[in-house]
């Protein structure tokens, strides 16, 4: 085991920003408040229990990785499994004698502080060679100690309180191993586990509340060839579609990042990403909450209280971040949140819409009918009324829709959006509510390549 080579580790700096985005999603939310009722329910994604509260619960114990890879003669795989360890805080008020007791919150003259779960990152790191990941693999046991900390509080230079800081032992495994692909071509599936081992058994009260302690939460892989490239699991070239079927990941989602072309590293990520994830070059800074609109969460935490940024800064240090972030943002940065051109695209001038017509509304573009647009699908004219079977693609499509597979349904409206894509909207045929559907306007909506058609029109 020896140190990630350079080359990689730059690559893997570029990758943890992407990463820390999943790292940290929820960590903190607005109003960044410890009271904030959403933030009493943390700790969402890619979190793994001790065994013996998997079993009592929808969470699980272990994630599983599997991909394809293309590493050259001599490689080496350098690995980084990234997660939050949960330290929990207990704040206590200075009683006098050197005496302390336990209160719900104690103030201060620049924050509030509140009991609060921080997230400490924990990083087991492995560098090895490809050849020593045959047959059986390795399995790398690692163990996080428990440790006990406190800060005394001083307000106006006088002690008034202390935090008693408290990690849990936590126990895990991570296990590696490959194995060659037929073919002509250099291919291995690797298969990387990452196991929560910590020898816990819940009690009475609130269970998930006592297993957190003992949890990786937001566990999630780095992967790295100092030589070869990954496969997209998405996207696979026409020779690997087959291996890459037969991968099976469970509770991570394997994407390529890096900039476009560079597949060497990967991310087996707790949440859906996309191959080359990248962070939006406007955003000012980290706002813990990548499903949010940074403007409105920049805006909304400025107009904040003076005692509810106070709350927030004694929440945590990363909150108190934002706080600062967010009332120091100058005016023009506001302005570049507001929105941004990624591509320009040639339209033809809008003709004048109708006088009784609202100016938004669709039937005002004589360029495109619905219900008479049609359009080629293996050579195959399609439109209302078509009848397809549906193929949903892994690359585009919602994860609800891949359980339509192999479903025929019914064309009702052939539809183009603003960036030139065409969508079929659909009503599945076996479905009893379908009529329902069709009468409110409602439907699931596939591109022409996610279809077959099962007749000719």
């Amino acid at each position: 085991m020896t140190a990630v080579p350079a080359q990689l580790e730059t690559r893997f700096a570029v990758a943890r920003q992407i990463a820390d985005a999943v790292l940290f999603e929820g960590y903190v939310l607005y109003p960044y408040r410890a009271s904030a009722a959403k933030n009493r329910l943390r700790w969402q994604f890619g979190v793994l229990v001790p065994p013996g509260y998997g079993t009592q619960s929808a969470e699980h114990s272990g994630q599983r990785t599997e991909c394809v890879m293309e590493p050259r003669r001599g490689a080496s795989l350098a690995v980084q499994l990234r997660f939050l360890r949960a330290r929990r805080r207990t704040v206590q008020r200075a009683i006098g004698g050197g005496e302390f007791e336990t209160v719900a919150e104690l103030e201060l003259a620049d924050r509030v502080l509140l009991p609060w779960d921080e997230g400490v990152e924990e990083r087991i790191e492995l560098v090895l060679p490809v050849d020593r990941l045959t047959g059986d693999g390795i399995e790398h046991p690692f163990r996080s100690a428990a440790v006990e900390e406190q800060e005394e509080l001083l307000d106006g230079g006088e002690p008034v309180g202390r935090l008693l800081r408290r990690c849990e032992q936590l126990d895990g495994v991570l296990r590696l191993r490959t194995q060659e692909l037929p073919g002509p071509y250099r291919a291995v599936r690797l298969t990387a586990e990452v196991v929560n081992t910590s020898d816990w058994q819940p009690g009475s009260g609130d269970q998930r509340e006592a297993a957190l302690p003992r949890s990786l939460v937001s566990a999630h892989l780095l992967l790295g060839l100092d030589q070869g490239a990954f496969i997209s699991a998405t996207d696979p070239p026409e020779w690997a579609k087959p291996a890459v079927a037969d991968c099976r990941s469970e509770h991570t989602w394997p994407v390529l990042v890096g900039p476009p072309g560079d597949d060497s590293v990967l991310l087996s990520s707790p949440i859906i990403l996309e191959d080359h994830p990248q962070v939006a070059p406007e955003s000012p800074g980290v706002l813990y909450d990548a499903t949010e609109i940074d403007e409105i969460l920049a805006l909304r935490t400025a107009a904040l209280t003076d005692r509810e940024k106070r709350e927030a800064r004694g929440t945590d240090e990363r909150a108190g971040a934002v706080i600062d972030l967010a009332d120091s943002l100058p005016a023009e940065v506001l302005e570049r949140l507001h929105g941004a051109v990624r591509a320009l695209r040639e339209v033809t001038a809008p003709t004048e819409p109708a006088a009784d017509q609202p100016w938004w509304d669709p039937g005002n573009d004589p360029q495109v009918d619905p219900e008479r647009d049609r359009v080629l699908v293996d050579g195959r004219s399609v439109g209302a009324g078509s009848r397809v079977l549906l193929k949903p693609g892994r690359r585009r499509t919602d994860a609800q829709d891949l359980f339509l597979a192999g479903q025929s349904a019914l064309v009702e409206a052939v539809l183009h959006d603003v960036d030139g894509s065409v969508h079929l909207a659909v009503t599945i045929e076996a479905d009893p509510g379908a009529d329902l559907w069709r009468a409110q306007g409602r439907f699931r909506y596939f591109q022409p390549d996610e279809v077959t058609p099962l007749e000719d029109e």
